[in-house]
């Protein structure tokens, strides 16, 4: 294989023992330097970890990498364990890091932790993750990190060289294999020239049809379009019903295609593949977390067929998954940073427009913008598009697990191992008392509720500390006896409200009298924990669990189609999937507790038997493809 020249230079490295961090624009080839990673791992018979920050993505690469290196590889998320022995081992960053806090010695004989999408660490919900890990990491495994464009990755290097006291070597690349063209719909005019947008004054509302007949006429297909919300992606795509972009022999070739996939994957009678096939037979297509995820990999399927010409999507579709488009469109330039809806950032932005041009296909790609002066500040515009790409900071925020976890290691000088944080090497003195003083009161509130005695764990914390997230209500809960006298359906739907998130304005349903025991049970349990947490003055406080799919679930776990299950809710199918396969996973973090007793056991795993079935088994599904 010839390779580029950063490849070439991340491969020495890495050839000579070293560690490496590699930023690299989307598209450019980073996944060839994780490739010569494994290999040289399979050829030394040693482990090598890849990690990734969602589960798509590391469903996606076991499929790749098991067509290159079969039986080596392995998979190992909440959702999933195939060949969980195997020399290379496919997980999510969570699993990762619980391994390492949790089970350190299973994990001598992994010589190398691939890291992808390695700027993940600040995503503020679950960058921490990312930082533990590395914290953690044991001393003997090299890390390789793979990128799009961080500008302090220097900084980053740095840190990891400085906790790990050995050095990191640094391979930048800021060439994008295929040239990227930035375009601009405004006044329902299209040019490439920034400066034209002040110039139009005629106030013309951009019109779809309009930016459509363009890429049509413009060899711009295939083409991703970018949109920050769910039905928006699909009105979109029916608002297109009037268009044909294929050829008759496409036409047939599509039918064949999407035929043989629902058939394979069981979705002959599933709705919404009824819903999309007219819109499929014309190469028009939509993709988002809200669809079964039987759906949306159809999809991603079709369109790396070619024969899907435009696809409305929201954001995932640009994380990692290999769906290389010619053009590139953003339907708007906000979006939705998990407490407020702001403009995006330029490194998102980047990381969305690097679709656009596919290697070895095209010889350039192409990024439209839909803007309107009246939404959007010139200033913002240039700053999103032109500007600097944001450094990655720490978002560190050690969840209660975890500092059970450390406690049980370092007992009271666990507050030393803070130094070894990104957020400490990239913070000013009042920012580390802070991060220092909120983990000393997690810790207080740890030992004032019972979960550490006289320097040690309780046994109601040896139980809360491999449940995290979740680990303080379903830990008081255990300690009470509650979890034990719940039976199956009832810890089902415990768990299943422990990790429920409810959207902004979402209404509860009414609730069966099963349902309705436990929430007040839990109410009472939580104003206990919030008050506890808020005299130590801890944020974000633990979430409170919300009961919105318990009768939903009870549907499910009686036998009930999933079709009709929904009537129960207003949750889009594909979050009710997603949902239920997080609570399989938290019970099996109960299933698989050394402290609970064996009745408890029983009933888990006679839950995660019932709830783990057809459409929510992710495992069959991996297989199935």
């Amino acid at each position: 294989m010839i390779y580029d020249r950063f490849q070439n230079e991340a491969i020495e490295h890495i050839n000579q023992g070293f560690s490496v961090i590699v930023s690299a624009p989307t598209g450019a080839g980073k996944t060839a330097i994780a490739e010569h990673v494994i290999t040289a791992c399979i050829d030394k018979k040693v482990g090598v970890i890849y990690t990734a920050p969602i589960k798509a993505l590391s469903n996606q690469k076991f499929r790749d990498f098991q067509r290159g290196f079969g039986e080596q590889i392995g998979i190992l998320t909440g959702d999933v364990s195939i060949n969980s022995t195997a020399h290379v081992l496919i997980m999510t960053t969570e699993i990762l890091r619980n391994k390492i806090l949790d089970e350190p010695e299973r994990l001598h004989k992994y010589s190398w932790v691939i890291f992808d999408e390695i700027h993940y660490i600040d995503n503020p919900e679950r960058g921490t993750v990312w930082e533990e890990a590395l914290m953690f990491m044991p001393s003997h495994m090299n890390v390789l990190g793979l990128s799009a464009t961080i500008p302090n990755i220097h900084e980053f290097a740095a840190w990891i060289s400085s906790i790990h006291h050995k050095p990191v070597k640094v391979v930048l690349e800021n060439k994008r294999p295929v040239p990227l063209h930035i375009g601009f719909q405004c006044h329902n005019k299209i040019t490439d020239n920034i400066n034209n947008l002040v110039k139009w004054r005629d106030d013309k509302p951009n019109k779809l049809d309009s930016l459509i007949n363009y890429l049509r006429d413009n060899n711009g297909f295939p083409a991703i379009y970018f949109v920050f919300g769910r039905k928006r992606a699909e009105e979109l795509a029916f608002e297109l019903l009037g268009y044909n972009f294929l050829n008759e022999e496409e036409k047939e070739r599509v039918a064949s295609l999407y035929a043989s996939l629902l058939s394979q994957l069981g979705l002959e009678n599933e709705p919404a593949a009824q819903n999309m096939r007219p819109l499929v037979m014309r190469g028009i297509a939509y993709h988002h977390a809200g669809m079964l995820p039987l759906m949306k990999e159809v999809m991603e399927r079709m369109f790396t067929s070619r024969l899907i010409k435009i696809i409305f999507t929201t954001e995932t579709f640009a994380l990692g998954i290999n769906m290389p488009s010619r053009s590139v469109v953003f339907d708007n330039l906000k979006k939705f940073y998990g407490r407020y809806t702001t403009y995006l950032k330029t490194r998102d932005f980047h990381q969305m427009a690097g679709r656009a041009g596919r290697r070895g296909i095209d010889k350039e790609g192409f990024a439209y913008s839909r803007i309107s002066l009246k939404n959007i500040p010139l200033g913002e515009l240039r700053r999103i598009i032109y500007g600097r790409p944001e450094p990655v900071r720490s978002q560190f925020n050690t969840s209660y697990a975890t500092v059970l976890n450390l406690y049980d290691k370092y007992r009271e000088n666990l507050l030393n191992v803070y130094p070894l944080s990104l957020h400490y090497y990239q913070s000013q003195k009042g920012e580390r008392k802070e991060a220092i003083r909120l983990t000393r009161a997690k810790l207080e509130v740890l030992k004032g509720m019972g979960y550490v005695r006289e320097g040690a764990l309780t046994q109601k914390g040896e139980f809360a500390k491999a449940i995290y997230g979740y680990e303080l209500i379903l830990s008081e809960l255990y300690e009470r006896g509650f979890l034990e006298e719940l039976d199956k359906v009832g810890i089902s739907i415990l768990c299943a409200a422990a990790v429920f998130e409810p959207k902004k304005y979402q209404r509860l349903p009414p609730l069966s009298g099963v349902s309705r025991g436990i929430k007040k049970a839990v109410n009472g349990l939580y104003g206990e924990i919030k008050h506890m947490e808020k005299h130590f003055k801890i944020y974000p406080v633990t979430r409170m669990p919300h009961f919105h799919l318990s009768d939903c679930l009870e549907a499910w776990i009686q036998q009930e189609d999933f079709s009709h299950i929904l009537r129960y809710t207003d949750v889009d199918e594909g979050e009710v999937v997603r949902y239920f396969r997080m609570t399989v996973q938290i019970l099996r973090e109960i299933r698989e507790s050394e402290i609970a007793p064996d009745t408890l056991k029983e009933k888990v795993k006679a839950a995660i038997y019932l709830i783990n079935r057809d459409v929510v088994n992710a495992e069959k599904q991996l297989q199935m493809g």
